[in-house]
Order: C-alpha cells, then structure tokens, then sequence
C-alpha cells in the first residue's frame, strides 16, 4: 500500500471517527434530555457564574507587596437593637360568616363583675352537603266559579329550570362541572362521593346533564369565541388530548385543544380538533386580523403570509435551546443565555415600573435593541462554526430563520416578549389529563374545550368559577342573546 493510499484511508477514518463523535454527542444529548423530562426539573432556571456588577480588569497584573500599616485602635457603642415581635396569626377574611360561642367558667360568677373577654378566632369547615329545593305551588279557584260548576284555578309558574324537568339545580351542576375542570375530579370520583351521602348517581345521568349545561352555554361560547378572535393581538399554542375512538374498542386516537389567549381582555378560547394539522388554526383565525404570537411550529408560517397579520415569535423558545446546551458548551450557551436575561430584566423593570405601552416600547428600543443586534450576530457567526446536529447548532438553527418574527415583539408596547401566558393557560388540561386520561368523544372533546374556556377566563379575571357558572345557569335560559356578552366571566357582577 502507497503512502497516498495510507494518507487517504487515514483521512477517511478521521472523518469516520468525527462521524461517530457526533452521532455519540447527539445520542447522549437526547438520553440527557429524556433523562431530564423524567426525573429532572422543569424549571429554566440560569444563574450566571459571573456577577454583572463586579468589575473585572481587562490585563493582569503583578501583586505588590502590601506596605506595612499603621494600626489604630477605633471605639464606638452600638446601639442593642430590640428583637422584634412575631406579628401574629394573619388576620381571617372578614366576610366569613362568625359563629359565636361563648364559655363561662366553670365556677359561680354571680355576683362577680365581667372586666372584659378573650376572642380566640378558629378557622372551620362544613362540607357541602346535598339537600331538596322542594317547590310548592298553591292551586286557587274563585268561589263563585266553585258554585257555578266552573274548576278554572290560577297557580304560579315554575322558574325556568337550566334543565328541563331535570332533578338538578344549577349549584349542583356548577359545582359537577368545577370539580371535574378546575379541581380535575374525574366523574367516578364524584359518583363515589355522592354515595357516602347515599345519593345513587351513574355515569350515564352525569353525563348527560354536562350535555344539557353545555347546549345551553353554547351561544355563550360562541359569544366568547367572537369577543377573543376580534382582537387585535392573540397568543396561540396548542396542546394534544386522548380521544376515545368508537370505531376500535379499547383504543384512543389523539386530539388537539388550539389555545387563543387575549392578553389585553384576559380572555383564554380553547377550541378542540381532531388533528395538529393547519387546517385548525386556518379556520379558527380566518377572519383574525393583528399581531399573533406563537412557537416555532411550521404550521404557524402560513400566517406569515398574510399581510393583515404580523407574526411574533416566543423568546423563551428561542431561549430555550441555548438552555438545554449548557452542559456540553457552556461557555457559549452562557454568552446567550446571559443576553436573554438581559432582555427579561428589562421587562422586569417595565412591570415594576408600571409603565405604559408607549413608554415600554420606548424602553426596549433604547434597550433591547442594541441587545437584539448584539446577539443575532453572534448567532449567525456562532451557527458557522457549529456542528449542525450538535445542541448549540440545533438552537442557533432554531433562531436563524425566526428572527425577524423575534424581534417583532419591539413593534408595539403592548406585546410580550413570550408566549407563556398562553402556556400557562394550557396547564389545567395537562393537569386534568393525569387524572381523567382521555376524553370520551369528540363530542366530550369539545365540551372540555368549553369548559376550560370559561373557567379560564375565570382565572385569569380573578372570578370565582363555581359563583359565576351557578349565576349563569340560573339566568341564561331566559336572558336575550343579543346580551349574552354581559354574561361573560370578565363582565358578569357577582
């Protein structure tokens, strides 16, 4: 064998063993990340080595010997300071109900003057309990019809009930729906509570008065998706559901709850299909028109092209990658993850300071700007000099092509720089998946989606879910449809 033909074997097995090196780099990167979702933290948390308020010399310098100090005896008095008093129990909400109960001493106090008294306030619970709303109606008949022959009586009309000639009453149905969405009780857990009252409930009957509540808020979902959808800047982000399939026994297929987060209104619209695929949001957001903020998922770009929406990219996205690389390029993912913190600081500053949406966009032009530029270069330059498959190169190539949608966020003070708020939206239903697993239907599909459109809104209004759902169910049968906005949770007074 020639030296060139030993040349170029050994050149060949050089690139072999890169090769091999990069696929191990990349193995071991997604064990770490499987690792990571199983037994890991959640949490995103960065805290750099060096503090930016320690100044550092740009050369080294050689240590001098120190001179030898005069020493100086230096008194003072200090004042002792005082040890502070626990401030107490936290003080009970005043509008709980007191029930008072005095205790006498055991001894004879007659004759005795009382010189005061000691209140010990004790936080207690009554658990809810069931009881019959029995509705009597007194039958009248004139006298004279009575002699006459004549039986025509009068008696009152009953309330409209929210389902007809249903046995339930609209606290039961909101507290039935606000265990199984809020609380994420599944229906068998509320059927074995029910039996400790001795109260006999099968599925089928629960069931099918969440049917009848979720015909009746309807039109009131469909007011709220009209309110959400005409605004002018949405946060969007989706999240899959297990969905029974009828036509394989025992076997789930999997749905999608696409979320749409007002974050100027507080508003939150789930809307449930059967797919991830474009054709969700195409037909949800046909008629939207504004700013929509969302991931990096492919299926969004479409609406890049459309020239009465401008889309806005997350930051904690694109953040994100160069989090995930801080153990296999530190020094790097560092530099970035330093440059994204920057940018939340100033953020932070703008909530503190309560700015207005003009003067938040003012502060990120002056501000995150300048940190924008600075670090899009550093990612192109960064991304030549990676390995594409590697964690470094994998998040650089995320930001690449999104870039200009990242930095749109500086377009509008009232923008955010992230998506979260709608992802935090997401978290009662991966909550509730852990504990109900799947959706019977489609059909329970979409009144899931209903449901945690409501309360969901509720959350982010500071509405009690269960007062504002019974307000609901006792008023909506009769109230009028062009009114039903006053019925939303942001606008209902309770």
């Amino acid at each position: 064998m020639t030296l060139d033909e030993l040349r170029k074997r050994s050149r060949q097995q050089d690139a072999q063993i890169a090769h091999l090196e990069s696929q191990i780099s990349q193995m071991k990167f997604q064990l770490d990340q499987m690792n990571r979702l199983l037994y890991g933290a959640k949490r995103e948390r960065f805290i750099a080595n060096i503090d930016e308020n320690q100044l550092t010399l740009p050369f080294e310098v050689e240590q001098e010997e120190a001179p030898e100090k005069e020493q100086e005896l230096i008194t003072y008095v200090r004042e002792k300071n005082k040890r502070k008093e626990h401030p107490g129990r936290v003080a009970l909400p005043s509008h709980l109900p007191v029930e008072k109960i005095i205790l006498e001493p055991e001894e004879d106090t007659s004759g005795m003057k009382c010189i005061g008294k000691e209140v010990t306030d004790q936080l207690e619970l009554v658990p809810a309990k069931l009881f019959i709303r029995r509705f009597i109606r007194p039958k009248y008949i004139a006298v004279t019809d009575e002699s006459q022959g004549e039986h025509k009586g009068i008696i009152a009309e009953l309330p409209v009930f929210p389902i007809e000639k249903g046995i339930a009453g609209p606290g039961l149905l909101a507290q039935i729906m606000v265990d199984k969405f809020v609380d994420h009780l599944p229906v068998y857990r509320q059927i074995e509570r029910f039996k400790r009252e001795d109260i006999k409930l099968s599925s089928s009957t629960i069931n099918g008065w969440q049917e009848c509540k979720c015909n009746l808020l309807e039109p009131l979902y469909d007011t709220l998706k009209h309110r959400v959808l005409s605004q002018g800047y949405l946060q969007v982000d989706e999240t899959p559901i297990a969905v029974l399939d009828k036509l394989k026994k025992g076997k789930t297929h999997r749905g999608y709850h696409w979320i749409d987060h007002s974050p100027l209104e507080k508003t939150v619209l789930f809307d449930y299909n059967t797919g991830r695929s474009r054709e969700g949001p195409e037909k949800l957001l046909r008629d939207f028109k504004g700013y929509l903020q969302t991931d990096g998922y492919n299926v969004y770009e479409l609406f890049s092209k459309k020239k009465d929406i401008t889309l806005v990219n997350c930051m904690a996205h694109a953040r994100r990658g160069f989090e995930k690389t801080l153990e296999y390029d530190r020094s790097r993912a560092e530099y970035a993850m330093d440059m994204f913190q920057k940018l939340y600081k100033i953020e932070e500053n703008a909530r503190e300071q309560k700015m207005t949406p003009q003067q938040r966009h003012t502060l990120r032009l002056d501000e995150a700007l300048p940190i924008m530029n600075e670090l899009g270069k550093w990612i192109i330059e960064t991304y030549k000099t990676s390995e594409p498959k590697s964690p470094l190169g994998k998040a650089t190539a995320y930001c690449i092509p999104r870039w200009d949608n990242l930095l749109a966020y500086l377009k509008d003070g009232s923008l955010e720089i992230d998506n979260n708020l709608a992802e935090n939206a997401i978290r009662p239903i991966a909550l509730g998946r852990k504990n109900y697993l799947f959706a019977g239907s489609n059909r329970g599909a979409e009144r899931a989606a209903m449901m945690y459109s409501f309360f969901g809104t509720c959350k982010k209004n500071n509405v009690n879910p269960y007062q504002w759902l019974r307000k609901v169910l006792e008023v909506i049968p009769t109230y009028k449809v062009n009114q039903l906005t006053d019925l939303l949770p942001q606008n209902l007074e309770l």
